[in-house]
């Protein structure tokens, strides 16, 4: 497993510098934590996330994240499993109740090393931390009638692209660079 992992970010050809920088952390701490893929690991560990547009591409899905308080894309945890893709369609269809969500495309969106903050989750305290995240572009029926999941968000909503950056809080504004480039890779994987 250490092994595919580590050959799969070998080959993802980086966006730019930020993502060329982040694999090579990524591919250090594959070969140094053996528990890279559990949250067990509280120093680093991977996650994954659905990058979620409609049919058209004309809206991105966001959902308001308790922890951080702020709109943002959904994602998580990959609890020891290894199909990135896969986990991140079954965090899309959890927080945002959305059975339609697919994967757009095999072929990884982006990746990222983001910090979390200390929090408690579920009566714990949840030290500081980093995410080693994938994100996969994704597809969702926009008809379809959104169900946030309660614990961990406080909604879920379809929004423009070029209105993800008015949304993040100003607590959370580290993320725009992000969003800014899943949604130029977004059309970058459609056209």
């Amino acid at each position: 497993m250490v092994e595919q992992l580590y050959h799969m970010l070998e080959q993802y050809v980086p966006y730019n510098m930020q993502e060329q920088q982040d694999r090579s952390v990524m591919m250090r701490y594959v070969m140094q934590f053996e528990d890279i893929l559990e949250r067990e690991n509280v120093f680093a560990h991977f996650t994954a996330s659905p990058w979620i547009v409609n049919r058209d591409a004309s809206k991105v899905l966001l959902i308001y994240h308790r922890i951080f308080d702020s709109w943002g894309w959904c994602g998580g945890h990959c609890d020891g499993d290894a199909d990135f893709g896969g986990v991140a369609v079954r965090e899309g269809r959890e927080e945002t109740g959305l059975s339609s969500v697919r994967l757009n495309s095999s072929g990884l969106l982006a990746l990222d090393i983001l910090p979390v903050v200390p929090h408690v989750r579920k009566g714990k305290f949840v030290s500081a931390h980093v995410h080693l995240n994938l994100t996969y572009l994704c597809t969702a029926d926009e008809s379809e009638l959104l169900h946030h999941k309660e614990d961990e968000t406080k909604g879920a909503m379809w929004v423009r692209p070029d209105e993800v950056e008015g949304l993040v809080a100003p607590w959370d504004r580290d993320m725009i660079p992000v969003y800014r480039k899943l949604n130029q890779r977004m059309k970058e994987f459609l056209h």
